[in-house]
């Protein structure tokens, strides 16, 4: 997020996360206000990625997104387990650096994986 303002509703809706956790419709509400933010921004990777994001806590009530993988010494790819909890957490913080290019490429992550599991 660029904004100040953008940043600061970022910052409360991961507070808002740490505190009540996912099963909370403020949370949703949240997230869809910062799209608001992000389409000002002109991010399109970071509107698509918080709308597929309140669509897929919509309809699972649930953060369960496979989009961060470990190798191991093979070169074979493992989902990294995390609870939805951390899991939306960690995409939140992201959001805070999504011109980062790490961060883009897992934001891309993100919204591959969301895509997949809603369509």
């Amino acid at each position: 997020m660029k904004t100040i303002i953008a940043n600061e509703k970022l910052n409360s809706i991961i507070s808002l996360v740490e505190k009540k956790g996912l099963d909370n419709a403020k949370v949703i509400d949240e997230l869809k206000a910062l799209r608001g933010h992000a389409l000002t921004e002109k991010d399109p990777l970071v509107v698509k990625v918080l709308r597929l994001t309140y669509e897929f806590l919509t309809e699972n009530e649930a953060f369960d997104v496979k989009a961060q993988y470990e190798e191991d010494e093979e070169g074979n790819e493992y989902p990294i387990e995390l609870d939805d909890k951390e899991n939306l957490l960690y995409l939140l913080n992201l959001l805070k650096n999504a011109e980062h290019k790490v961060n883009r490429e897992e934001l891309k992550d993100y919204r591959n994986s969301l895509k997949s599991e809603l369509y």
